[in-house]
């Protein structure tokens, strides 16, 4: 039997192990000039925009709120399909979480029921780009500005996204990435949050490490409630050695991607009953590569057959709204119907950077066997 093929797997060169390495031997292991190289390539790739390093890519979203202003009394549209983690800081920040339901082919929040969500109590919005692939930005920012609402982006799997040409990040408001273990780029646990302005960025400097301003040597102050969220020049020295690799790694996800469809050809969805995703070249950047099973056939039935042909698949993700911490806000069953549907019915097949044309064809034709028993 074939070994078994991950849904994904991090790429680390021995470079970037070496580098790994020499900063454990500098004595220079927390946030240091690691860090500050790491921030420097970040925010020349996003177009010279601020950007701050962070231990995860979900304080990045709750400081991006805390920035804006939000807190108890506003309100934050978001979509039921996500990490819960994109929900979980609206609440974090005192805030209240209103969801929209999902487009049924992008799978990403729907524009016309956010625009239909807003009321008077609406402060902003947090779009979520699944599997990589942008939501219509033009729209969205067009939305935003015309009821003054502020934009956090969870641009989590994003990283090497594009919208007409220009990275995600490179515009807009607040923008959040993930450098978690599968993403397309890591540092192992991280993330980065990309700022408007050096006084966002000074503010966010506070955030992420326990709200104090240094001046001197001896002069120290706190004027806000932060909290310990700093990334390590450890996580750093991995982040330089992938951000190196991020148009290779971004093209590979692209030609595996092709594949995918080129392997299950056009008639794969008339005869299965499985729905892929949008054939994207242009903007998205293949984090994930995610099917939506037909009815017939339940996830955890799909999941335990393919692990049987030792294929690994993911599940990305259940619908928010239907957590018994979100039933307890009030949400139920039948609210967000689309949401429900794939949140049940979706998962996510083997793709990452070391992958092959083979390991693709062989998903796919263990997919098809498994849908066609």
């Amino acid at each position: 039997m074939n070994e078994f093929l991950p849904f994904s797997r991090p790429s680390i060169d021995e470079a970037t192990i070496a580098a790994v390495a020499e900063t454990l031997r500098s004595g220079w292991i927390t946030s240091g000039p690691k860090v500050q190289e790491f921030e420097k390539q970040l925010s020349g790739y996003f177009g010279g925009r601020p950007v701050r390093t962070f231990n995860s890519g979900t304080c990045t979203m709750e400081i991006a709120l805390r920035i804006a202003g939000l807190g108890h009394g506003d309100e934050v549209i978001t979509t039921p399909i996500s990490w819960v983690a994109t929900a979980n800081v609206i609440l974090e920040v005192g805030a209240t979480p209103v969801f929209a339901d999902v487009d049924p082919a992008t799978r990403n929040i729907d524009l016309d029921k956010v625009e239909a969500a807003i009321t008077p109590r609406t402060k902003a919005i947090i779009p979520v780009y699944l599997a990589g692939k942008p939501v219509d930005m033009d729209r969205l920012y067009k939305i935003a500005a015309r009821h003054k609402l502020r934009v956090v982006e969870d641009a989590a799997q994003a990283i090497g996204s594009t919208w007409q040409g220009k990275p995600i990040g490179s515009f807009g408001d607040f923008v959040s990435f993930s450098f978690q273990a599968n993403k397309n780029i890591t540092t192992s646990e991280g993330g980065c949050l990309v700022l408007n302005n050096t006084e966002e960025a000074a503010l966010a400097e506070k955030y992420r490490l326990q709200g104090v301003t240094r001046s001197g040597y001896d002069g120290i102050e706190v004027d806000v409630l932060g909290g310990k969220f700093n990334m390590t020049d450890i996580a750093a020295a991995i982040g330089l050695g992938q951000f190196a690799q991020l148009n290779m790694i971004t093209a590979q996800r692209r030609k595996l991607a092709r594949h995918y469809f080129a392997t299950l050809g056009k008639d794969f969805e008339a005869q299965t009953g499985a729905q892929l995703p949008p054939a994207d070249f242009e903007n998205t950047n293949w984090h994930l590569f995610q099917v939506v099973l037909p009815e017939r056939i339940t996830r955890a039935d799909f999941m335990a057959r393919m692990k049987d042909k030792n294929i690994g698949i993911g599940y990305h993700y259940a619908p928010i709204h239907l957590f018994k911490l979100y039933r307890a806000q009030g949400f139920k069953e039948g609210m967000f119907p689309i949401a429900e549907r794939v949140g049940r019915q979706i998962v996510s097949l083997p793709m990452f950077a070391a992958m092959n044309e083979n390991d693709v064809e062989r998903t796919c034709v263990a997919m098809c066997e498994v849908l066609e028993n």
